[in-house]
């Protein structure tokens, strides 16, 4: 892509007087891995391509299914059946070519978290149960990687920041994480769609301002209620 073709692009970022010109390349060098190509991976790695993030990772062991469809946007019906990692290619490839996109068909677990992980700067877990979520967690702990959070539920979601610059991680809010089988999840109790779109967004958004080097709020989870419509920081 000519350099004025870059300009045209991202000329509504690079007009962002704390982006710039010299943040919009960072984005662009940048190597990001997704955790999950779901509810909370799909608006993630939309706005993460969109707005030009050189390399994006995403794991992704799931094939797409027809519920699935009410909050993973970038999937559609023709994917149906589909690994996750090959339609959020495709998604991706139409819809910035000048990403790279590399799709792991694996589970993250503890046997290959700390060859996957170490690859990328910057590590945004959506994924769906907490013993991922703490495996991840403490890797990114051990690697010293900054570790974008995010989980949804019904009509409430969660967002931090966790191990930037040696800030507070997930434990030093929940030491322990609960049985999967005691809690429960999307599949028993339901997500509106536009929630993961919310908590997404705001993750994407919390993935560039790191990526740009811009203040973000540490130690801090931002508790999410769209039925009542009411958002609360939670200092730790």
């Amino acid at each position: 892509m000519q350099q004025e073709d870059i300009f045209k692009r991202y000329s509504r970022q690079i007009f962002i007087e704390e982006i710039g010109l010299e943040g919009q390349r960072k984005i662009m060098a940048s190597k990001v891995l997704v955790i999950g190509a779901g509810g909370l991976g799909s608006p993630v790695i939309q706005y993460l391509a969109a707005a030009g993030v050189g390399t994006i990772g995403i794991a992704d062991f799931d094939k797409v299914e027809l519920h699935n469809l009410n909050r993973q946007i970038i999937h559609n019906e023709n994917g149906v059946g589909a690994l996750k990692i090959k339609s959020a290619e495709t998604f991706v490839s139409n819809l910035n070519h000048q990403v790279k996109v590399t799709g792991i068909e694996e589970k993250i677990d503890a046997s290959n978290v700390l060859e996957i992980l170490s690859q990328y700067d910057i590590i945004v877990d959506g994924s769906d149960n907490f013993s991922t979520r703490y495996l991840v967690n403490d890797t990114c702990v051990a690697l010293r990687k900054t570790l974008v959070y995010g989980s949804i539920l019904g009509f409430s979601g969660q967002v931090a920041v966790f191990n930037h610059h040696g800030s507070k991680n997930l434990r030093d809010i929940f030491p322990e994480p609960p049985y999967d089988e005691e809690m429960p999840d999307c599949d028993s109790l339901g997500v509106l769609g536009a929630l993961p779109g919310i908590v997404g967004s705001m993750m994407a958004l919390q993935t560039l301002k790191i990526i740009t080097e811009l203040p973000v709020n540490l130690n801090q989870l931002t508790l999410i209620d769209t039925l009542n419509w009411r958002f609360q920081t939670l200092e730790f």
